[in-house]
This record gives C-alpha cells, sequence and structure tokens, in this order.
C-alpha cells in the first residue's frame, strides 16, 4: 500500500481540531461582514433601488468577489508564497528581498516600502475593524430590544475597553473557546440565510456572473458606490495570509471551502429573498432573517462573534509589531509574551492602548456602523492591491515565472483590486481619509526610523576605533585585564564599539575574555542550523561573534550564546556581564529644517523604545550602561 495514500489516525482528530481553532483567528473579520456588507449596497444617498433583480444583481456580485478574491486569489495562490510558514504582507516583502538576487539594491528598497506601506494600513485597519464589528452587532438591539437600542454607543464602547483591558492576560485561555463559538456562528447565519433562499428560490440565480455583471450595468450611475459596499464582504481575506504562519494552508482552505464559503453565500442570498418579499427588512436585513424569538439572542452571538473578530485583529497587530521591530522599521516597543509554550502569543502595551483609544474615539464620533463604513474599506483594498503588485515581484523572485506570466496573473488581480480600489476612493471625502492618514503617519515614522538608525550607525562608526588597534595596545600589555567575561553590543564593522571605550577610559581595565556581539534579523521568519551563529577569534581574548534570529523569533541572547558557543570558551550567562551604551541625541547646527524634524520625531522615539536589557533578555543584574552623547 502506498504510504502517501493510507490513513493516520492522529492526523484526522488533529486537522479537524486545527481547522476549528483557525476559524476563530482566521476567519472573524470576514464572518462578521454581513451584518452590515448587504444592507450597505441598498442604503445611503447612492443605495440601489430595491427590487427583485437588483437584489439578485447584488447577492452575485457578492458571491462572485468571495470566490474570486478569497478563495482564487489567496487561498490558491498567495498563500503557497509562504516565508518558511510564515504570512502577511511583511513577510512577503521579506521573502521576496532573500530570493532576489541584488536584494541589497534599489529594488529591495521598493520592496520593503511596498511591505511598510501594507503594514501601515494593517494598523488603520486595527482601529476601525474592532469598532465597526462590535457596533453593527450591539445595533442589532434595535430589532430584538428596542427598547435598548440607545444603549448600542454605551455598550459598544464598553466592550471595545474591556476588551482591550484583557489583552495583558493573554488570549491562550480565552482562545480555546473562538472555534467552538465561531463554528456556532457560521453555522447560525447558514441556517438562517438557508430558510429564506427555500422560500424565494429565485435568488439562486445570484450564482451567475452574468446577473452581477448585468446589475452594474443597468445601475451604471451608482456603479462605483455598489462596489465599495460589496467590499465589504470580502474585508478579512488579508486575515487569511497574515495567520498563516499560526495555522498553516490545509486547515485555512478546509475551513474556508467546507464550512465559511457555503455559510456566508447562504446568508447573503438569505438577505437578497428576504428583501425581496420585504423591502422594508432593509433597516436590518442580517437581524430580521431570524424568529422575533430569537432575535435577542442572536445579538448576544453576533456581539461575540464581533468581540473575537476584533480579538483576532488586534493579536495581529501585535504579531506585526514584533516582526517590524525584529526587521529594524519601528523601535523596541516594549513586548511581553504572555504564554510559556507559545512564542507568537505577545502583547504590545503601546499598541494595545493606542488601538483601545482610537477605536472608542471613532464609536463616540461615528455612532453609527453605517456612518463608519464610509471610513471603512479603502485601506484594505490598498493592502489587497499593494499585495497583488508584491505577488508579481515574487512569482518573479521565487517562482522563477516570465515576465509575461507574471504580468498576466497579477493584471487580473490588479483588474479586481483596482475596481475595488477606485470604487473606495469614492469615500475619502466622507471619512476614507481618516484611515489614509493615519497609515501615511504610521509609514511616515517607520521610515524616519529606518533612516535615524541608519544615520545613527554611520555617525557611530565615523568615530569609531578600528579593533586591530585595540589588539596592538592589548599585545603590549598596557591595559590591565581582570577575570570574567565581558559582552559589548556590536555593529557588524571590524569597529570597537563606543561602550568598551568607554569602560577602558574611565575604569581603565579590560576582562580577561570579551566579546564583540553583532546580533542581526533575517527575511526569514526562524533562523537554525550551522547559520545561527558565526564566531571569529580575533585573538588576546577577543571574539567576534554575530547572532542571527528570524524576524519572528524571541532574541533571547543570552540563551542563545549558552546554546551556540563553544564549549571551550566557557561561557556562563549568569556570570558575564554585558556592556551597552547608552546615547543621547543632539542634532547639529548645519542640519536643515527637514533633517531637524526628522532627527527630532527620531530621538523621542529613541528616548521612548524599551531597553536593549529587556529587548534582549539580559539579566538585568548583570548589565552595565555607558552614556554617550552624539550630534546627528
Amino acid at each position: 500500500m502506498n504510504p502517501s495514500n493510507s490513513v493516520h489516525p492522529g492526523r484526522t482528530p488533529k486537522l479537524a481540531a486545527t481547522t476549528i481553532a483557525a476559524l476563530g483567528i482566521v476567519f472573524g473579520d470576514i464572518g462578521t461582514s454581513p451584518l452590515y456588507a448587504f444592507r450597505e449596497c441598498f442604503s445611503g444617498p447612492h443605495a440601489a433601488h430595491i427590487d427583485p433583480r437588483n437584489l439578485i444583481g447584488a447577492a452575485s456580485l457578492v458571491v462572485w468577489s468571495l470566490l474570486l478574491v478569497v478563495s482564487v486569489k489567496y487561498l490558491f495562490i498567495i498563500l503557497k508564497l509562504d516565508n518558511k510558514g510564515e504570512g502577511g504582507i511583511l513577510a512577503l516583502s521579506a521573502l521576496i528581498r532573500g530570493a532576489s538576487k541584488d536584494g541589497r539594491g534599489r529594488k529591495a528598497e521598493n520592496i520593503l516600502l511596498f511591505g511598510l506601506a501594507g503594514a501601515a494600513l494593517i494598523y488603520a485597519d486595527g482601529m476601525l475593524t474592532p469598532a465597526i464589528s462590535v457596533l453593527s452587532a450591539v445595533e442589532g438591539l434595535s430589532v430584538s430590544a428596542p427598547l435598548l437600542a440607545h444603549w448600542a454607543v454605551p455598550l459598544a464602547v464598553g466592550i471595545l475597553a474591556t476588551l482591550f483591558a484583557i489583552q495583558r492576560f493573554g488570549t491562550g485561555k480565552v482562545g480555546v473557546l473562538f472555534g467552538p463559538i465561531v463554528l456556532l456562528w457560521f453555522s447560525t447565519i447558514g441556517f438562517l440565510g438557508l430558510k429564506e433562499v427555500i422560500s424565494q428560490p429565485q435568488v439562486l440565480f445570484s450564482l451567475s456572473p452574468v446577473e452581477g455583471v448585468a446589475f452594474l450595468v443597468r445601475e451604471w450611475k451608482h456603479a462605483f458606490p455598489l462596489l465599495a459596499a460589496v467590499f465589504l464582504a470580502v474585508t478579512g481575506g488579508e486575515a487569511l495570509y497574515a495567520d498563516l504562519g499560526h495555522f498553516g494552508t490545509k486547515p485555512i482552505r478546509i475551513g474556508w471551502f467546507t464550512l465559511v464559503l457555503p455559510c456566508l453565500a447562504l446568508n447573503y442570498l438569505g438577505q437578497a429573498a428576504l428583501l425581496t418579499s420585504d423591502p422594508a427588512a432593509i433597516k436590518s436585513p442580517f437581524f430580521l432573517l431570524a424568529p422575533e424569538v430569537l432575535r435577542f439572542p442572536l445579538t448576544l452571538l453576533a456581539t461575540g462573534a464581533a468581540i473575537i473578530a476584533s480579538q483576532a485583529l488586534i493579536t495581529g497587530a501585535f504579531s506585526l509589531t514584533t516582526q517590524a521591530i525584529q526587521l529594524g522599521c519601528l523601535p523596541r516597543f516594549l513586548v511581553r509574551y504572555t504564554s510559556k509554550h507559545s512564542a507568537g502569543q505577545v502583547y504590545v502595551p503601546m499598541v494595545n492602548w493606542m488601538l483601545a483609544f482610537a477605536c472608542i474615539l471613532l464609536v463616540i464620533t461615528f455612532r453609527t456602523s453605517a456612518a463608519l463604513a464610509g471610513a471603512y474599506g479603502i485601506a484594505i483594498a490598498l493592502t489587497m492591491t499593494i499585495t497583488s503588485v508584491l505577488f508579481f515581484f515574487a512569482a518573479r523572485a521565487c517562482w522563477n515565472w516570465s515576465f509575461a506570466k507574471a504580468f498576466a496573473v497579477t493584471a487580473v488581480f490588479l483588474l479586481v483590486d483596482g475596481a475595488f480600489l477606485a470604487a473606495n476612493a469614492l469615500k475619502i471625502a466622507h471619512g476614507g481619509w481618516l484611515p489614509l492618514v493615519v497609515g501615511g503617519a504610521i509609514m511616515g515614522l517607520m521610515l524616519i526610523w529606518i533612516w535615524g538608525r541608519k544615520r545613527l550607525y554611520q555617525r557611530i562608526m565615523a568615530g569609531a576605533l578600528p579593533v586591530s588597534n585595540l589588539l596592538e595596545e592589548l599585545s603590549r600589555g598596557k591595559i590591565h585585564r581582570v577575570s570574567g567575561t565581558a559582552v559589548y553590543m556590536s555593529g557588524k564593522d571590524t569597529k570597537v564599539p563606543n561602550a568598551l571605550l568607554h569602560n577602558l577610559k574611565h575604569n581603565q581595565v579590560l576582562h580577561q575574555q570579551v566579546i564583540l556581539l553583532h546580533v542581526s534579523t533575517t527575511d526569514e521568519p526562524h533562523a537554525s542550523g550551522p547559520e545561527t551563529i558565526t564566531l571569529v577569534d580575533l585573538g588576546e581574548g577577543l571574539h567576534r561573534v554575530t547572532l542571527l534570529f528570524g524576524f519572528a523569533d524571541t532574541p533571547d541572547v543570552p540563551l542563545a550564546l549558552k546554546e551556540h558557543l563553544p564549549e571551550g570558551l566557557r561561557f556562563n550567562p549568569a556570570k558575564a556581564t554585558y556592556f551597552l551604551g547608552r546615547e543621547t541625541y543632539g542634532i547639529g547646527k548645519k542640519a536643515g529644517l527637514l533633517d531637524r524634524a526628522r532627527l527630532f520625531l527620531f530621538a523621542i522615539m529613541a528616548r521612548n523604545a524599551s531597553p536593549a536589557t529587556a529587548y534582549f533578555k539580559l539579566p538585568p543584574g548583570r548589565v552595565v550602561e555607558l552614556g554617550s552623547q552624539i550630534t546627528l
């Protein structure tokens, strides 16, 4: 019997459990879109007229958008572009830079810019998704408990405040409930939709793409606003790729095709069927699908699903932040690991409270999900367009596709993404400017941080002493040596770290064993094997060590040194002394106005960055910091 075709008893239950777990994390965002997406096609100043043909056409556009954007683009193609198991726009840009032959050239810088733009827009989406998801869920009170309808905004604020407040405890214990709840959610919305489809079977004509095209032609005056509303149904598609590293391709595909896609399609068709028989249900077509006795429980379930969708996006923002820090695109924010068993479960206080403030402010300002829908969508549409552009470079660099083949597939992607982006561009004047401004500001800070670190490194290296000069002094025996091991954080060049020079200047001693340590981050998610460490014996007790970490790794320097340094060095992390430089920054008199502004912002970010002691997991009692002032 062919082993590849044999049944492994342990694999099927494990795959089923992983698939259910993926439901809560991966599909939470796209799973709550039925709360508001179909309604927006027939609401507002540019709404289409409610009649049976238009309802079928709108449902057709939604279903085929799910098929083309999510199923074809992401599930069948983009998910194959994993960076050693990791997904997401930063991982994709890192994959392309690593695979490109000219990875150090201008092309690599442009690829990084695309990645930074996509990451910045995901942060902007991170403040909108929880706000619109939770608010649209509690708005179900308008049909399930009208007397409580005026409490929608305070309830949404309270739920969001609680959600962000409990992030510091981690999501491991609560996360086990996510999958079953979302499983119940999809089963419920699918059943509610099926019930209406059976009563109005003509809505099944929506499965023909011709109906969708005819709808756009018939309502050509409102085509772009309609496409913007339809796009709300596919928001969350990017999360399928971003969460690839948590679950892998197979559970995501199984969950989508066996449960998520059928249930979403049935619910959208069900809303079309309901409005066919009762156009007045447009005020809340999702909740009116349920019998009156079940509307309040459905509101509670919808709120739970919205919380889970928000949680998934918040967790994604934390993971994205740790990747950006490792890649040198953001300052070292304080990162707390909330699980002893999973390095992926992290909590970033700075990001958490900034998102909390933004989400609550949005709910208080916009007050309804319909108003928030005006700001929602354009950031995700732009992110999806950037992903399509990056796909072209990835197909060329990673799969060795010909230019013609890569261009043809990318052109198809951009045709769909471009239409949705152009449609969402109409929202800019009605709130869509907000995520663009936020995303632009975040990207600007990232670029300033990269520019400032490069400038700082150049200044330090310009005045640094070559290691060869230090070795000459040591060989003459003029420097007093003391027992023990000292670790100095160093750059990648053959220069003496400033901290070592300051130690010699003030203490006039040097340890018998000195490690000049350079920590580098690769374009791969995890570093392993012999390339993790490079050791060069410089003589006179000096050793140059380079440690490599992946952008998804936890940079635990003492542990890495203990595991990878040869036994002959007798390295003991608890007894070594770690010397760090602590720089304060001044702005040179010759700096122009633009440079002064950038240096001012860089200095603020540097001052508020988490100390290297915490970031590199150094034992606090064994760290010595030596300060210096550098004029940038």
